[in-house]
């Protein structure tokens, strides 16, 4: 497959169509030669190290959640040079799939969370620029935080802030990954038990607090790594093209 035929398979089910107020610019963002693609990398973030390292492994493609190109003009300067140097020297393809990856039902960041939970009666959630990002279920039984958290990651990796101050154990649950933390105030409104996110900022403390309600702050990378893997796994399934997900954690 060329990238353009790449391109055509990814929108096929990724509806990145359907999310035009997306700030970021989603599909390809930098082209290679044309050549044939036989290996696809896959990352978070489009930066230094995810580049050499796709470059390292021989890819052809680097496949990111968040890319180089946000929806307005960027001088080609400084590290942004030194990134697009790197990918055309190394003739990669970088492709990109922000806000449409978050909301994917068969590969998204939250869809992909709800099934590591078994949450039914899947709803939208999660409004961001008129667009529904994240995801809002039921689990099939009661859990603790401590079960939420193990299933949210049963590599063992730890989120990185709890607010336990609603039910100890949650049946609704709402789900954001990244900086979903804006959509505490629906989560509530929505009777949700628990919100799962990437990030909080320190006024939610007090809007938690105050709500009885728990907030889980799971790590923007950590909630962000769900999606790429599942478009990798989904791509070497039904393409047969090798793949491989880079793993480079912010701690954040």
């Amino acid at each position: 497959m060329n990238q353009h035929e790449l391109d055509k398979y990814f929108r096929s089910f990724l509806n990145i169509e359907m999310f035009p107020s997306d700030v970021s610019k989603n599909g390809i963002q930098v082209e290679n030669s044309g050549c044939e693609i036989t290996k696809v990398a896959f990352a978070v973030d489009a930066c230094e190290e995810t580049i050499s390292r796709t470059a390292e492994w021989g890819a052809q493609m680097l496949f990111v959640h968040h890319g180089l190109f946000w929806g307005h003009e960027q001088t080609i300067t400084g590290i942004h040079y030194k990134r697009i140097a790197k990918l055309i020297k190394s003739d990669i393809a970088l492709y990109a799939c922000h806000i449409p990856l978050d909301a994917n039902k068969l590969c998204g960041n939250n869809y992909g969370l709800a099934a590591r939970f078994k949450l039914n009666d899947l709803e939208p959630f999660g409004e961001w620029r008129g667009m529904m990002a994240g995801v809002i279920g039921n689990a099939e039984k009661p859990l603790t935080l401590e079960q939420l958290i193990f299933k949210a990651f049963p590599d063992g990796e730890k989120p990185n802030t709890v607010l336990s101050f609603g039910k100890e154990k949650v049946s609704r649950i709402a789900v954001v990954s990244g900086s979903g933390a804006d959509n505490l105030d629906e989560a509530i409104e929505a009777g949700a038990d628990v919100l799962i996110t990437g990030e909080v900022s320190h006024q939610d403390y007090h809007t938690a607090l105050e709500n009885k309600f728990n907030l889980i702050a799971a790590g923007h990378y950590q909630t962000e790594t769900v999606g790429v893997k599942l478009v990798a796994e989904k791509l070497a399934k039904e393409q047969g093209l090798e793949t491989v997900f880079i793993d480079v954690p912010t701690g954040l």
